[in-house]
């Protein structure tokens, strides 16, 4: 399958949508994708979603599906930063705003992974869940570049590997409290570890097993419609 992590856009345009959902007909794998900021620039992030679901794309935005017995659960998740240092909702009420919504995308990862009865769980995102695949930022933009809000449904759920992106000058991997992979697959940050490659990752992760920690990890090599969807409760 294809996981896209988010901006499927430069700037949140229909027909920008359009030209991406052109060229994703041609493939002949399942395609599952998140929406990233930029997908939201303009307003339009409804119409975006639905030219690459009418491609057969599966946008997912909370949404839990099982793909050739692998299951993915999506969300964009949000800013807030990691940690002691994640803010807090507190004080004026456009902070607290700010806190509810990475509240509200960790619960969404949550319920997703919830409607899952796959052994082998992906989660893909677009903001990072773990500070260390954010190394490499400038220091000012951390809390800008993911939440570790995101991390204790990925922890609690025992996912495979977590694939985000948005992280443009991060690290490439991560790892989580309780050992699970995150791999960051931005687009401008392979094309700069990888000048002599195509600018995306391949994983292969076994169907019916777990991964646990770093015990029989996913095989990775560098270089990068149907589908499932789990109904809700």
């Amino acid at each position: 399958m294809l996981l896209v992590a988010g901006d499927l856009t430069d700037n949140g345009l229909p027909d920008e949508a359009q030209t991406l959902a052109r060229e994703l007909t041609t493939l002949r794998i399942p395609v599952v994708a998140v929406l990233g900021n930029h997908d939201f620039e303009s307003g339009k992030e409804a119409e975006v979603r639905q030219i690459l679901a009418d491609a057969g794309v599966a946008v997912a935005d909370g949404d839990a599906c099982e793909v050739r017995g692998i299951g993915v659960a999506g969300v964009k998740g949000f800013c807030g930063g990691f940690g002691q240092r994640a803010l807090g909702p507190w004080g004026e009420g456009i902070i607290k705003q700010f806190v509810h919504a990475a509240v509200d995308e960790a619960l969404k990862l949550e319920a997703a992974l919830a409607r899952l009865r796959t052994e082998t769980l992906i989660a893909l995102l677009h903001y990072t869940p773990v500070q260390q695949t954010a190394e490499g930022e400038p220091l000012e933009i951390y809390p800008f570049v993911g939440s570790s809000r995101l991390e204790e449904p990925i922890d609690r759920y025992g996912v495979s590997l977590v694939l985000h992106g948005h992280a443009h000058r991060g690290q490439l991997e991560g790892w989580t409290k309780s050992g699970v992979r995150v791999c960051n697959v931005s687009m401008p940050l392979l094309r700069r570890m990888f000048p002599e490659r195509p600018a995306f990752r391949v994983f292969e992760l076994p169907v019916g097993g777990r991964p646990g920690g770093d015990q029989n990890p996913p095989v990775r090599r560098e270089g990068i419609s149907s589908w499932t969807p789990v109904p809700h409760a």
